[in-house]
């Protein structure tokens, strides 16, 4: 219902002030006499402050940043101004207009309410205008708080006004409670009490969202070019190989300064698979130069170490020096701790003498070992160290040992002490050491014999397992042999009742002697068929899913060749599937079967040919 306003500047903060002074207290004074209220006669005062005007944003109010929202309504935090201190009562004045008078409320009654602020307010709404108030007034009354952009006024005595900023709806506000009258008339219709309200516009939510968007797009714009500016720079790129640019790392490589630099360069092309046989050549060169840098390089270690040696010589003489003022200060607490000075002295400065001289005596000893842990390092690097290979090292440690051997006279009644404490120490640790080696000596033989018991007993289990299995297996057969003599037996005797039976009937019914050929023709055939059965019986099954596999394909293969196929072909094509498999494995496996495979031959002369053919359906369809 309201024109939107155009573009979404920047907030502008309004600094004039609205001073409604009063002009003439007799007039004041017999207004308020009318209106049945007490005057107030304060002198003018400024209708808002600046300080409430001043729109209050906070980013993260927008929709569209990741960070936590936070209530526009707070005090203080959003756009709502922070209210007036409570013992501070705010005092209200006349407003005088060209075609209408503003009267202020009674300050003693409590301030008119509002609605909860939308955010990015722009609308206000105004009730209890005069009935023949019209919109020219309104905008008088109203232009003073700022630009108006939109009035809706309704039939009833209410209006919608729009401003332009948001902090021109708190001036706004300010006017709820006031009573307007227009002209000089105490006609009701030319007075009334208003009431200004924040309103709720769909323009006013639009803009306000809009430019949370734009805050969170300059928001982020700015966080984004922070971390950037924070970001550590990316390495070089590494340039692509060429010739021109293998000679220029090659010059590169010889200089100290760009060795780190040309060697990561080299490392690089090296992995990328530049090197072929046409750069082999110039690659062996700069690999070449790059080995020239080890010297270097070993030669700066040699100086660092030179350097350390002296920075080591360096402490061990300050210690030295340090050492020699301990002992300087622990005499002098000795010496007053003699009967001759210690007689002296009070209770409390006794105390105080003997707590410091333990003191510097334990700060002594602590030195002196560290001292004397020095003295022993070098000892150990002289005893290692080859003494006509480096002859300046030697003259080194020939001046420090001297120095040493002097201060060690000098002080050898002191730390004589010290010293044999620290080789008892040494030779129990030593004696210690000596005692867990062949502990550990003879645990590893003892783990080493153990283990190999172990392994001849895993072996003998095993070949007892195997031995078990295969006696099993003969016991399983050896069963299997008896059920089957048992049961041929009972066939056999059987056969001999049918067959004496059927002789029997032969003579009696006078048949010739075809019939009897006839039956006995018949039991050998079920004797045969008996033997055949027990020979399936005997003969092994299939051993793993390998031969099970290879059978499908072979009978798979053979069926589709009808007319069968030789041990070659087949065994070609087996080949594809199986590259290990030969053909004397797959004639044993068709051997082994012979109710599902049969070997006929084919041909004549030269010709002669041996097919093996599928025939377990035959055997199916004769049953």
């Amino acid at each position: 219902f309201l024109a939107a306003a155009d573009g979404l500047g920047s907030i502008a903060i309004d600094t004039t002030q609205l001073n409604m002074s009063v002009t003439d207290p007799t007039a004041w004074a017999t207004a308020m006499n009318n209106l049945g209220m007490v005057p107030v006669g304060l002198a003018g005062q400024q209708l808002v402050t600046d300080s409430i005007c001043v729109p209050g944003f906070d980013p993260s109010l927008s929709m569209m940043t990741g960070i936590t929202p936070i209530n526009p309504m707070i005090p203080g935090m959003g756009l709502v101004p922070p209210p007036p201190p409570t013992d501070v009562p705010v005092v209200k004045e006349i407003i005088h207009c060209k075609s209408c008078t503003l009267f202020p409320p009674n300050p003693n009654l409590p301030p008119p309410s509002t609605r909860e602020r939308p955010p990015g307010c722009k609308t206000v709404f105004v009730g209890g205008l005069p009935e023949n108030a019209t919109e020219e007034i309104i905008q008088e009354v109203f232009e003073q708080c700022g630009d108006i952009t939109a009035i809706r006024k309704s039939k009833k005595n209410f209006c919608h006004i729009r401003f332009a900023e948001e902090f021109m709806v708190d001036k706004a506000i300010y006017l709820s409670g006031y009573r307007m009258r227009l002209g000089s008339s105490t006609d009701k219709k030319d007075s009334g009490r208003l009431h200004v309200d924040f309103a709720q516009a769909r323009d006013d939510f639009y803009e306000w969202e809009c430019k949370q968007r734009m805050l969170a797009r300059e928001e982020r714009h700015r966080r984004k070019m922070e971390e950037d500016r924070l970001r550590p720079p990316s390495p070089p790129a590494i340039m692509h190989y060429s010739e021109h640019e293998a000679a220029l790392l090659a010059e590169k490589l010889k200089d100290d300064s760009k060795f780190s630099e040309a060697i990561t360069v080299l490392l690089t092309w090296i992995e990328r698979g530049e090197v072929n046989r046409r750069s082999a050549n110039q690659f062996y060169s700069m690999v070449q130069s790059a080995n020239s840098h080890v010297r270097r390089l070993m030669n700066e270690k040699a100086a660092h170490e030179q350097e350390m040696e002296q920075a080591k010589e360096t402490f061990k003489n300050a210690l030295t020096g340090i050492l020699t003022q301990f002992e300087q200060i622990v005499a002098v607490f000795n010496a007053s701790t003699r009967q001759k000075a210690w007689d002296h002295f009070s209770k409390a400065q006794r105390k105080n003498i003997d707590i410091w001289r333990k003191h510097s005596e334990e700060l002594r000893n602590a030195h002196s070992e560290q001292l004397m842990g020095i003295r022993r390092e070098e000892e150990m690097e002289m005893s290692d160290d080859d003494s006509g290979d480096n002859p300046s090292k030697k003259l080194r440690v020939d001046d420090s040992a001297l120095a040493a051997q002097a201060y060690a006279l000098k002080e050898e009644n002191d730390s004589l002490r010290w010293q044999l404490d620290a080789y008892r120490n040494e030779v129990e640790l030593l004696k210690q050491e000596k005692g867990q080696l062949f502990r550990t000596e003879e645990s590893l033989t003892k783990d080493q014999q153990l283990q190999f018991l172990q392994q001849t007993m895993q072996g003998m289990q095993q070949q007892l397992l195997s031995i078990q299995e295969e006696l099993n297996n003969k016991k399983s057969e050896l069963e299997q042999a008896k059920e089957e003599q048992t049961h041929t037996q009972a066939m056999l005797k059987v056969l001999q009742e049918q067959l004496k039976s059927a002789k029997e009937l032969a003579e009696i019914n006078g048949h010739d002697e075809s019939q009897a050929n006839e039956i006995n023709v018949l039991t050998v055939a079920l004797v045969n068929q008996d033997r055949e059965k027990n020979s399936e019986k005997r003969s092994p099954g299939l051993k793993s899913e390998k031969e099970a596999l290879l059978i499908g394909i072979i009978s798979t293969f053979l069926h589709v060749h009808p007319f069968g196929a030789n041990i070659e072909y087949l065994w070609s094509y087996m080949q594809q599937l199986d590259s290990r498999i030969s053909a004397n494995e797959i004639e044993m496996l068709l051997t082994r079967l012979p109710r599902m495979f049969k070997q006929e031959f084919t041909g004549v002369g030269a010709t002669l040919e041996k097919r093996w053919k599928f025939c377990a359906f035959e055997g199916i369809k004769t049953v």
